[in-house]
């Protein structure tokens, strides 16, 4: 690697550190090579953090000399990866520093933030490392190339995408519903209920709010929670998810469900896109175009 740290003078974001990395390293590999990089960008020792409740920390002087990253050291490779990540973002965006210590000291809590209030200084930076640990680990101009491989949305591409850029699963979901070109969101279930939601932007309004059980009319329910495989493709109701305005037509709403170990599970929510008005789109039902959409998937 050439990139150093005055290749990234001027700018103090996210995207503008994950772009500059981007022109240093025009031949950098995927999976970005995570542990490297900070070494690259002096980080002296990527090291195991014990201390309960958290998943990160960085230690660092005054002037940002050096730094050394702790890793809770039971993460799976992916949350591993998003921490490296999340704490590189810290060390090398000027404005974070650490409130109330001398270092900082992530938990899981904060590496799920993907909003703040303006003021909520402390939540403002979590939500900035979070964005440049996404950034850096599924850069745009490659995570934009695997997108277009994919057509109708599928959980399968999910998966895909995770071991593509070597991230967890439910990082490669918010991924996968930001930048796919359908209204796409993807439910996080944790023992029956709704722990976390992505969407695309302009998805309709999701009823249950979290810490909600699953509706019962949702396909979760039939399925075996340890099964670890993929459902198919199901329509459902629309009103069993989506806050349908009075007098508004419901759209066609598709699910897939994605069980997984201690509880988890992905659940991904689709609204049907809008089709051209031709004869043979008006004399299909929903249930016709949804065999099309399989036979095109499967192909």
């Amino acid at each position: 690697m050439h990139v150093t740290r005055l290749d990234l003078d001027g700018t103090g974001s996210p995207h503008g550190l994950v772009t500059k990395i981007l022109k240093a390293e025009p031949t950098l590999s995927i999976p970005v090579p995570i542990d490297e990089l900070a070494r690259q960008l002096d980080i002296d020792d990527i090291a195991d953090l014990e201390t309960e409740g958290f998943e990160g920390g960085l230690l660092t002087d005054e002037g940002r000399s050096s730094g050394i990253i702790l890793v809770n050291k039971a993460a799976r490779r992916g949350r591993r990866r998003f921490t490296i990540g999340h704490e590189l973002g810290h060390f090398l965006i000027p404005a974070h520093k650490p409130i109330g210590s001398e270092n900082f000291l992530c938990s899981r809590e904060d590496m799920r933030r993907w909003a703040a209030k303006e003021q909520d200084r402390y939540a403002q930076m979590e939500v900035q490392a979070n964005q440049f640990a996404a950034l850096i680990l599924m850069p745009p101009p490659f995570l934009r190339l695997q997108m277009q491989r994919y057509r109708d949305p599928s959980l399968e591409q999910v998966v895909q995408i995770a071991r593509h850029f070597d991230v967890s699963k439910e990082a490669a979901a918010r991924a996968y519903a930001e930048y796919h070109d359908q209204e796409v969101a993807v439910v996080v279930v944790k023992d029956g209920k709704i722990s976390r939601t992505y969407k695309k932007l302009g998805f309709p309004r999701i009823e249950p709010s979290y810490g909600q059980p699953i509706p019962r009319g949702s396909l979760f329910h039939r399925v075996k929670p340890t099964s670890g495989a993929l459902t198919g493709v199901e329509e459902v109701a629309a009103e069993t998810w989506l806050d349908i305005p009075y007098g508004k037509q419901a759209p066609a709403l598709y699910e897939q469900v994605y069980p997984q170990r201690d509880g988890f599970a992905l659940l991904m929510l689709w609204t049907e896109k809008p089709e051209e008005e031709d004869d043979k789109d008006d004399d299909r039902t929903s249930k016709e175009r949804l065999r099309d959409r399989q036979a095109r998937w499967r192909s």
